[in-house]
């Protein structure tokens, strides 16, 4: 149904013109001259007053209405003050356009909640992470500094200590570097051919004994004849390997299995990184890819790592124009995934 004021006015004003002429026609002596300038009569004056009426009090409210929309922002809004003119029905566009523009607001200040506590417990995590290398390493040097220094096998022991905690300390300096890097685009990807499962057996060779001290099996699949090369920035693609090995062993059961797959799917290589560990529990999935957050912060502290080896490898996936999923089924293993363009040989 369409609700433009000129045409309520007509309406209204003829059906005040035939009411007006059918009871004068019951007048005695009423001419058709006088219903004609009766009718013609009402019809005028009541048209010009409701159109005159509709147009004070809607048209300029909603002028109104509009004025302020602009000065809250008018581009938040897809709407103009031709079109609303111009709109069978106004108020319903407008509550349209107010309904969207509030909806988006409402996002906007959850999203800055959300971001004001992952900015307070990625704050807390960094004085958490920092303060126990560097209170390990102070405690070990005050130690000395009070006469142990002269004990030539405890001065040794804590100087091995200190250097330990002081490494960790640079370990995580340079991870939230990098990662900060990466963040604001400083690190930039440059890719060339990669030979990623060549990369993944030299990997396999580094974390050997780490693998031999858990008795894992490590192994790799494809199904694609010969070397398996992708458009990768060679250093980064290590990083991201070596990240979700380790943490595959690591995690893994003993004596159990780590898989490297590849799969050719059209212009790309799917990469899948599998372990038959304990899993990881639903409510903890959509997170780990957080900074210093750990599924089981006790356990991953004795495994040692910055707790930002997940974001990284984000970040790298990410810089490579993918996305990197993890799938988990508790005790029967995790699986991460994400996908490189292939390149020719």
């Amino acid at each position: 149904m369409i609700f433009h004021p000129r045409l309520i006015a007509f309406f209204v004003a003829s059906l005040i013109s035939a009411l007006t002429t059918t009871f004068l026609s019951f007048v005695n002596g009423a001419t058709s001259s006088l219903l004609f300038v009766a009718g013609v009569s009402s019809f005028s004056v009541a048209f010009f007053l409701i159109l005159y009426a509709l147009e004070l009090l809607i048209f300029r409210e909603v002028n109104k209405i509009y004025t302020t929309i602009r000065k809250l922002k008018i581009k938040d809004f897809d709407i103009s003050r031709k079109s609303l003119i111009k709109n069978s029905n106004p108020f319903r566009k407008l509550n349209d356009e107010i309904f969207v523009y509030v909806a988006k607001k409402q996002k906007e200040i959850d999203e800055l909640k959300q971001l004001e506590q992952f900015r307070r417990e990625f704050l807390a995590d960094v004085s958490h992470e920092l303060k126990t290398p560097i209170f390990a390493a102070q405690g070990f040097i005050h130690t000395l500094i009070d006469g142990a220094v002269d004990d030539v096998r405890v001065r040794d022991k804590f100087l091995g200590k200190a250097a330990k905690s002081l490494d960790g300390l640079d370990a995580l300096v340079k991870d939230l570097v990098a990662l900060s890097q990466m963040e604001t685009g400083a690190i930039k990807m440059h890719l060339e051919p990669v030979d990623i499962h060549h990369t993944t057996l030299e990997i396999f060779e580094q974390l050997e004994s780490l693998a031999v001290s858990k008795k894992i099996t490590l192994r790799t699949k494809s199904d694609l004849a010969g070397p398996v090369l992708v458009k990768a920035d060679a250093q980064r693609i290590v990083q991201v390997m070596t990240n979700l090995i380790e943490n595959a062993i690591k995690y893994g059961h003993e004596s159990g299995k780590v898989q490297v797959e590849f799969t050719d799917v059209k212009k790309h290589v799917v990469v899948n990184v599998s372990d038959d560990g304990p899993g990881i529990p639903l409510v903890h999935i959509n997170r780990i890819f957080e900074r210093f957050y750990r599924v089981d912060k006790s356990r991953s502290k004795e495994k040692g790592g910055t707790g930002l080896g997940l974001a990284i490898v984000k970040h790298i996936v990410n810089a490579h124009g993918s996305k990197i999923t993890v799938m988990s089924k508790i005790d029967k293993g995790t699986t991460f995934t994400f996908k490189l363009d292939k390149t020719n040989p």
